[in-house]
């Protein structure tokens, strides 16, 4: 048995954060699934560099081209067929689960609507009729517009993958963006055994991060690598305080969900520190954990699997407590991630689609 499918019998679905079409074609993604994966990640980071880097797209970039000149268009055009064949190929993963099943492909709406709610819910909607698989998540990022948009991707039947969360405030409302969203849907005749949600919490950038001010400003050498952990770990108190009670048991009695946490942002930055550990410290029923290609292989060598995620929670608590001390302020560290993020994968974005009118003049040329 691999430590993957080990990570099952806990309770936790490991996902990839990758994506490309010779990752699908070439067989690497369904060893893995062979191995114990049970999802796809992607976002736009990977995707630029999928598509502008090396040849696997030409052929098919040449025949697009021809009738498409709008880089966003071309890159859906690409993009639709690898995430098409992830989702068939995943599809036997998703067919044998009940509620919270797993076989998810995840694939973002446009960064650049993350403060529009509106355009976010018609891109969802598009994405989802593009795609046409059942098991396909639409990444939307968890800003206060993203999570409008949320509720009403969720209201018209269309699974959700709230992504860019940092703060245990903002992972809260979006599980109350994922509970309006399936009242909605009820109430208007919907069957919600369709609908599904995670919430992608991220995890070592949020220690990248506090640690940098710690380092500015002589804080305490023991806070660093501390507060990502404990936040994930509280992050996931709140998830099984929300998922319970009336009201969500008369949802779950009508076939929803709960809105899992996944764990993102899970490779280790710090050469210091063990390289598995974002994975290892966050082991609980009922979450997912996604990593990027070499976390995951770094995991089949070397991870160890125990149940780790509701450990300390005391602790946990006790971090936020020093790291108020030491002057950090977490609602600010939250803020400048979600910023970040959203910045980042604007730039990913921009930069595929500079990718793409670079091969465009390439392909011209030969």
């Amino acid at each position: 048995m691999t430590s993957l499918q080990t990570l099952a019998d806990h309770g936790q679905s490991p996902w990839i954060d990758h994506l490309s079409r010779a990752f699908v074609r070439d067989g690497d993604l369904a060893g893995l699934v062979a191995e114990g994966m049970a999802g796809v990640t992607s976002n736009p980071t990977i995707f630029q560099a999928a598509i502008a880097d090396g040849d696997a797209y030409d052929e098919q970039l040449r025949e697009v081209l021809r009738a498409q000149d709008d880089p966003k268009q071309v890159f859906l055009a690409l993009a639709q067929h690898d995430v098409r064949a992830a989702c068939d190929l995943l599809r036997p993963v998703y067919d044998r689960g009940e509620s919270a099943r797993d076989g998810w492909v995840s694939l973002e709406v446009d960064p650049h609507l993350a403060h529009d709610a509106e355009a976010t819910v018609e891109e969802a909607v598009a994405l989802h009729r593009l795609i046409d698989r059942p098991n396909l998540f639409i990444k939307i990022p968890g800003t206060q517009e993203g999570l409008a948009a949320v509720e009403e991707t969720i209201a018209r039947g269309i699974a959700v993958n709230v992504t860019l969360l940092f703060s245990l405030q903002r992972h809260q409302a979006a599980a109350e963006a994922y509970l309006r969203g399936l009242h909605r849907l009820r109430d208007s005749g919907g069957d919600l055994q369709t609908v599904a949600s995670v919430a992608s919490f991220f995890v070592s950038r949020v220690d990248a991060e506090a640690d940098r001010r710690l380092d500015a400003q002589d804080g305490p050498a023991e806070l660093k690598g501390t507060l990502a952990i404990a936040n994930a770990k509280l992050a996931y108190q709140a998830y099984q305080q929300i998922f319970t009670g009336a009201e969500w048991d008369e949802l779950q009695a009508a076939g929803a969900s709960p809105q899992r946490c996944l764990w993102a942002s899970t490779s280790m930055k710090s050469p210091d520190r063990r390289d598995v550990t974002y994975v290892e410290e966050l082991i609980g029923p009922n979450t997912v954990t996604t990593m990027p290609r070499a976390t995951v292989e770094a995991f089949l060598d070397h991870g160890k699997v125990d149940d780790t995620l509701t450990d300390d929670l005391d602790e946990a608590r006790r971090v936020f407590e020093r790291f108020a001390e030491a002057g950090i302020d977490y609602d600010d560290v939250t803020a400048v991630l979600e910023r970040e993020g959203v910045d980042a994968f604007v730039a990913s974005f921009d930069k595929l689609f500079e990718g793409i009118a670079g091969k465009r003049a390439e392909l011209v040329q030969s």
